[in-house]
């Protein structure tokens, strides 16, 4: 019995035994290697994103070397592994494996390097981030088209390519669905070119990313005109890079048959794509950002091997199925990760803001639908298209697929979502500032306060007046809506970094900032409300400071004294706050909504008004009234609206008036309770409240700040307005009089000592929106004490109105010991000193109106 075939000269061919089986080691190491890139990956980006926000949470800059670092780590972890799939195993599936694993994680490696770009600075990221990708394309096509071996061709193979034709696909085709090319009609244009019509492949891509874009659509929001743009050419430059790295070559070696068996490629393809595709969405984004498409983007590589399995029976032409394929994943891929880059902003994603239903609560709602979205779009496509063996996709199916995605993608953006463009605005800072010297020194008491104010007021106006007139005919003429300062000689205006570029070189400009702007929510942010009982006298920390020792020993209450509050809101309708409200037409400012009445969407305002001014046992002065301004929304401002409330708080205005000249000096209040410090990831920078700090003081309103809650490193005063001398900076201490862990030390820049003084700020009971109490920790609940001791000060003695410095030197010199505390024994965490954790010591409200009225 002959072996073989016979030979040409008809001799039977030697016996060959048959081939061994395949170790099954490599596929084991590659499960193995796909699996720890996923762990490496996932803990690596979260655990960088946590980082950041745990730094910012104690008020620490950002670290520069975090992501680079990290980015090193993951090339080192991830990156051996996969080059040794990439090179040992003989299976070339394993090796295309481990190959497209590695260029995925270099790539990972050089996006992460771009994470060193400010949060503030959001377009230049993007526009580096679409530059970098670009980049990366052309050097992983020049490397592929260098490396490529003569007959490697794009279409699937049992073991190595070859070409499929059309006459090995069973039953009947579409015709519909094929041309001859597949995806190239030929017909007249205004040039007289072939022009190219979608075929059917692309466009389920295009109908899988819109369905991959619907929740963020209904749940994000846009940011600029140009952060959207520069957003739209990063995510089509990251689908190009995936598009040039899972490539014919790619996944021809998952294709096994003639034609290919699909439950292979899209179960073994779909998985090493999806890795490939995690490492990508690691690093598209600033930190946060990339976080939604870890979950959202993996599920798309089964989505592109059944894409790419139908794409092979849809043609006669290889390169046609090539060109068709790659022009699929650029969809999808693009579209996938263009949710996250357009749809959020990076500084509103952060642990700050997870206590409520904002940002975070929605992206996280965002990524969940989205993987929702993308499994059942995987299985569906995976199953559908499998089923397609004996036919193609129809063109026209896929058509009015696509179709149907795009307008109910415009349908929800309009209508449940938050349609238009909310970008980031500039503050322009100029070189001139009013010159404040020279002041009249007037009569002691109110009237020469307001004397003081009102000249202070003509100088800013006239001042930005003067100087402003060029810059805003210019502002106007180019239509970027400019809204004028005086407090700070500043402008603020639309614009990104091509605007920015075009003011920081003006004569008269002496910087430009970033003015954060919040992107709307789909629903209303959670309320906080107090779960405190009704208070039944005077609260611990009243007694402590010995403000109800003021009321009942010496009758003084704050009667006659204005208290204003730069924060949340306020709730006017709260018992404890509506009897001291002052009323009228200028006592209550809202640049952020522009609401006409006292209301606190957060309850931050409300708790801090309440210690300062409320009755019923949780306020330090509860017959002195208030007024009230919003600077925060959601626990988020920008310098912009930090100086409207210290605008208006210097010369009040009716709703809708100017400030520039409907300002009613003689109505501003005496005191201001600043409960909230501006960090640079909301736009400021040290210097930028300075000048408006000075004129207050100038103008004889007392300013209190809160130190800070980002103890207890030293030197961790150091956000605007605190580390200012001419504010009055509080600490927070305990029932035991010990200085809170959490509260902020000095000193400041320069060596200035800070806090000034300290006050109760641990377990505070206050007032809470919608009539409720609740209790509260920070620097923030110590600060509006102090304020309602200068209130009670200046109502016991009104000659000591405007009178600052005799004021915070009673406050220092009546105040009584505070136990310091340290970060550790080290001498290094001693702050230089006592005094730069404790200050002069705690409040006390007898002794120093009792020094007030002496």
């Amino acid at each position: 019995m002959q072996v073989g075939s016979p030979s040409p000269a008809g001799q039977p061919l030697p016996y060959r035994p048959p081939p061994r089986p395949a170790s099954p080691w490599p596929v084991v190491a590659a499960v193995f290697v796909g699996a720890w890139t996923v762990a490496v990956t996932v803990g690596t980006q979260t655990g960088g994103w946590v980082t950041d926000q745990v730094l910012l949470g104690f008020g620490r800059d950002r670290a520069g070397w975090l992501w680079p670092v990290l980015g090193l780590t993951t090339v080192v972890l991830v990156g051996t592994p996969a080059l040794l799939l990439a090179l040992l195993p003989r299976s070339a599936p394993v090796r295309a494996t481990g190959r497209v694993w590695l260029a995925a994680v270099l790539t990972l490696a050089v996006f992460t390097l771009l994470r060193i770009v400010p949060l503030v600075h959001h377009e230049a990221y993007l526009a580096a981030l679409a530059a970098v990708a670009a980049l990366a394309t052309f050097t992983a096509t020049w490397w592929a088209r260098r490396s490529a071996v003569p007959g490697d061709a794009a279409a699937p193979a049992d073991t190595a390519p070859a070409t499929v034709a059309p006459a090995t696909v069973a039953g009947p085709v579409d015709a519909d669905a094929v041309a001859s090319p597949a995806d190239v009609v030929d017909g007249p244009n205004p040039a007289g070119r072939r022009f190219r019509r979608p075929g059917p492949v692309p466009l389920l891509a295009v109908a899988a990313g819109l369905a991959l874009l619907l929740p963020w659509a209904w749940l994000g929001a846009l940011g600029g005109l140009l952060e959207t743009v520069l957003a739209l050419l990063a995510a089509a430059a990251i689908g190009r890079l995936a598009a040039t790295l899972l490539d014919a070559t790619f996944w021809s070696r998952f294709a096994v048959g003639r034609p290919p068996r699909p439950a292979r490629l899209v179960l073994v393809g779909g998985l090493v794509a999806g890795v490939a595709l995690l490492l990508l969405a690691a690093g598209t984004g600033q930190s946060g950002a990339q976080l939604p498409a870890l979950l959202t983007l993996p599920p798309a590589g089964f989505t592109l091997a059944a894409l790419w399995a139908a794409t092979w029976r849809s043609t006669a032409d290889p390169a046609g199925a090539a060109r068709a394929g790659r022009t699929a994943t650029g969809w999808l891929v693009g579209l996938g990760v263009l949710g996250p880059l357009a749809f959020t902003d990076p500084e509103e994603i952060s642990l700050l803001l997870v206590g409520t239903r904002d940002v975070p609560f929605w992206v996280a709602a965002a990524a969940g639908a989205g993987l929702a979205v993308a499994v059942v779009v995987a299985v569906g496509y995976g199953v559908w298209l499998a089923r397609q063996s004996a036919r193609t996709p129809s063109r026209r199916l896929a058509a009015i697929t696509a179709l149907v995605l795009l307008v109910t993608f415009g349908v929800v953006d309009a209508g449940p979502g938050q349609p238009g463009l909310y970008g980031e605005r500039l503050l322009v800072v100029l070189r001139e500032q009013a010159d404040l010297t020279g002041l009249p020194a007037g009569v002691p008491g109110r009237a020469g306060r307001d004397a003081r104010a009102t000249e202070v007021y003509r100088r800013l106006v006239d001042t930005a007046e003067r100087s402003q007139s060029d810059l805003r005919r210019d502002l106007r003429r180019l239509g970027l809506d400019p809204v004028s300062y005086y407090l700070v000689n500043a402008v603020e205006v639309d614009g990104g970094p091509v605007a920015r570029a075009w003011l920081a070189r003006r004569p008269e400009v002496d910087r430009v900032l970033v003015s954060q702007r919040l992107r709307p929510l789909p629903a209303p942010a959670g309320q906080t409300r107090g779960t405190a009982p009704e208070p039944t006298g005077p609260e611990w920390n009243i007694r402590q400071l010995g403000a109800d020792r003021v009321w009942s020993q010496l009758g003084v209450t704050g009667r006659g004294i204005v208290v204003g509050s730069s924060d949340s809101g306020v709730d006017g309708a709260h018992p404890a706050l509506r009897g001291g409200f002052r009323g009228g037409d200028d006592s209550w400012y809202d640049p952020w909504n522009d609401t006409r009445s006292p209301t606190d969407k957060g309850g931050h305002g409300t708790h801090t008004v309440g210690s300062a001014v409320g009755r019923d046992g949780i306020g330090v002065a509860p017959d002195a009234q208030w007024v009230g301004c919003v600077n925060l929304d959601r626990n988020l401002g920008n310098p912009g609206h930090y100086l409207d409330c210290l605008q208006f708080m210097l010369a009040p205005f009716p709703p809708g008036g100017d400030p520039f000249t409907d300002g009613r000096t003689d109505r501003a209040p005496e005191v201001l309770t600043n409960s909230w410090g501006c960090p640079p990831v909301e736009g400021c920078d040290q210097r930028v409240l300075r000048p408006a700090t000075a004129a207050l003081d100038a103008a004889g309103i007392f300013v209190v700040a809160a130190a800070g809650n980002t103890g207890p490193w030293c030197g961790s005063i150091e956000d605007p307005p605190a580390q200012y001398p001419d504010v009055l900076t509080v600490g927070a201490v305990d029932a035991q009089r010990r200085v809170a862990e959490f509260s902020s030390r000095g000193p400041v820049a320069g060596g200035v000592v800070k806090p000034d003084v300290l006050a109760p700020g641990v377990e505070v009971v206050s007032a809470m929106p919608g009539g409720g109490y609740g209790v509260l920790d920070g620097t923030s609940m110590a600060s509006p004490q102090v304020a309602g001791v200068v209130a009670l000060m200046w109502s016991a003695n009104p000659a000591l109105v405007g009178d600052l410095a005799r004021t915070r030197q009673i406050l220092r010199d009546t105040a009584t010991p505070a136990v310091p505390t340290y970060r550790s024994r080290n001498r290094a965490d001693a702050c230089g000193g006592p005094a730069n954790v404790t200050g002069a010591g705690q409040v006390d409200a007898l002794a120093a109106v009792r020094a007030a009225q002496g």
